[in-house]
């Protein structure tokens, strides 16, 4: 089977399931497991990756008022992999490739590959979609014991953080400018650690919140994870946003309770690690329950 993966957290799910070979074609943004970002790039972003937070948020905002496609496809190197198999996603279409980038491209193909497309909202949509890709590519065995394995060490965590005395008031910004909190299973995971997402929405996207919702949120804990960053590239973007009256008061800020995690790596992608951002988080809220060391890199305080 020859499959083209068109996010990110597709290509950890096949190369988890033991599929890496089977894959032929990644987005730009594939680069876990290591291995996956020397396979072909058939998606380009529209926008500068490379730019401040406000000025990518910019130029997106001017793609979408135009009604215009944030991702490239490239139909010339799909057409020549030959996919039997296109993973595709319609959750964000900020994020990643969407079924709409695709179509185009679709119809220079001159066979039709299967189109599986992924759109998880919580921890438990994710867990399906890694079977739903285990049903798709005769790895279903594989793919359950996958997903029940994720299950379990989500579970395990949240039952040892219901032990935990207090649970503290947690931010999660998704974005620095304009502010966004994270949504979709962030609150979740955030809750199954032990703590309480102040301002997100389990289930529900991410969106937008003002200076004075964050000021008056009384965060006890702040963690800093813009979509698609990892912790080196958000610790620069902390280092130069502006925040707003009052946050310097925020127990969170006066306690050096501030947190730059790896959003690429446990937060952002709907994928197999988000158990360990799980993890990662219950470290932060309740590190005499959680002591564990985490992956180096992973996190820095701010």
């Amino acid at each position: 089977m020859r499959i083209c993966s068109l996010l990110p957290s597709a290509t950890e799910i096949l190369y988890a399931l033991g599929l890496g070979d089977s894959v032929v074609g990644v987005t730009h943004e594939c680069d876990f497991p290591p291995e996956a970002a020397k396979k072909p790039a058939l998606i380009r972003p529209r926008v500068d990756a490379h730019a401040a937070a406000g000025e990518i948020d910019r130029q997106v905002s001017e793609l979408v008022a135009r009604g215009e496609s944030i991702y490239a496809v490239d139909a010339e190197l799909l057409w020549s992999l030959e996919p039997d198999l296109i993973v595709t996603q319609d959750l964000c279409h900020v994020c990643a490739a969407s079924p709409d980038d695709l179509a185009t491209a679709l119809t220079r193909l001159s066979k039709n590959p299967r189109i599986l497309t992924l759109t998880p909202h919580s921890l438990a949509d994710v867990w399906n979609d890694i079977r739903k890709a285990g049903d798709a590519t005769q790895r279903r065995r594989e793919a359950q014991a996958l997903a029940i394995t994720l299950e379990q060490k989500v579970a395990a965590i949240e039952a040892k953080a219901a032990h935990a005395k207090t649970r503290p008031r947690v931010l999660c910004l998704e974005w620095l400018d304009p502010y966004y909190v994270g949504g979709h299973w962030v609150p979740e995971m955030v809750a199954k650690a032990g703590g309480e997402d102040v301002l997100g929405r389990a289930g529900e996207p991410s969106f937008r919140v003002s200076g004075e919702q964050i000021a008056a949120s009384d965060a006890e804990i702040i963690v800093v994870m813009p979509c698609g960053y990892n912790v080196k590239r958000t610790v620069a973007e902390y280092g130069t946003a502006s925040f707003p009256d009052g946050y310097m008061n925020l127990p969170a800020v006066r306690g050096r309770h501030i947190f730059a995690v790896d959003a690429n790596g446990y937060f952002s992608r709907p994928g197999p690690r988000l158990a360990e951002g799980v993890a990662l988080l219950a470290h932060l809220f309740h590190p005499d329950l959680f002591p564990a060391a985490l992956q180096i890199g992973s996190v820095q305080r701010l």
